[in-house]
């Protein structure tokens, strides 16, 4: 009976130690892979940030051709955030077509400048805490201001809708523009002008868009930033699969957004 008892409690602990081993491996297995930092810890050790944006949308992002610096509201918000970190920023050009590809290619650490949160890119990167919540929504000569208050107005034979290819707007054009003709123009920074020359009737992207240009332009109206076509949210773009920089950048975006620091330098684009 003695010998009995001696080699169940030897198989219970044989049991006992393997289970063990199992649950250790299996935490392990849960961890992040052995080598892999955070860009939480790489990014100051490196001593710099990099940023891709586009250079092509104010008054998030705008590269000066004759300077070639970068200025807009992202702009300062990267800058920011490098400063937080305690390190320089170099900002990578990239396109629209191209923003998440050069994300998850780790040509840059973080994606700013006024990015449209997605599902389909958010298939491919994380998104931070959105900073801004905004919408399609159309932009046209003042004259035929109330022609195009609505989808139903835009979308008919004889107008000619003119977008930029590689991202949200040209999304929503493609799904909802049947009728009207569209024509793609590839400079962002000098679409309406295209507009203002009688080359196209009407653009429809992000509202912010619309109040921004219809200050630079005179001649162009925003028909209904005030109540878009649609929801949407900004946010950052970071690489997927990174918890720690992205729980950084979550309360950085909290505090930015909470203690002044966005509105001062939105404010700085609304005059």
């Amino acid at each position: 009976m003695r010998r009995i008892t001696t080699l169940s409690a030897l198989a219970l602990a044989l049991i006992g130690s393997v289970g063990g081993a199992v649950l250790t491996t299996a935490q392990n297995s849960s961890a992040a892979p052995s080598g892999t930092r955070s860009l939480l810890d790489t990014v100051p050790r490196r001593g710099l940030l990099r940023v891709c944006t586009t250079g092509d949308y104010r008054p998030f992002s705008y590269l000066d051709p004759k300077t070639s610096t970068y200025t807009g509201i992202d702009i300062d918000m990267a800058k920011n955030l490098a400063s937080s970190l305690g390190v320089k920023i170099n900002f990578v050009s990239t396109t629209w077509a191209k923003l998440v590809d050069d994300l998850t290619a780790r040509k840059c650490d973080v994606s700013m400048g006024g990015v449209s949160v997605t599902l389909a890119r958010a298939q491919k990167a994380y998104f931070s805490a959105p900073y801004l919540t905004d919408g399609k929504a159309a932009i046209a000569r003042c004259t035929d201001k109330d022609k195009y208050q609505t989808l139903d107005g835009i979308d008919q034979p004889g107008v000619r809708v003119i977008v930029n290819p590689g991202g949200t707007n040209e999304k929503f054009v493609t799904a909802n523009i049947k009728k009207a003709t569209v024509i793609t123009h590839a400079d962002n920074n000098t679409i309406f002008d295209e507009i203002v020359a009688g080359r196209a009737d009407v653009m429809i992207t992000d509202g912010s868009e619309t109040r921004y240009q219809a200050k630079l332009h005179p001649e162009l109206c925003a028909t209904n930033p005030d109540k878009p076509f649609t929801f949407a949210e900004k946010a950052y773009l970071l690489p997927r699969g990174d918890e720690e920089f992205k729980e950084y950048v979550d309360q950085w975006v909290h505090l930015t957004t909470h203690d002044g620091t966005y509105a001062g330098y939105s404010a700085a684009w609304q005059n």
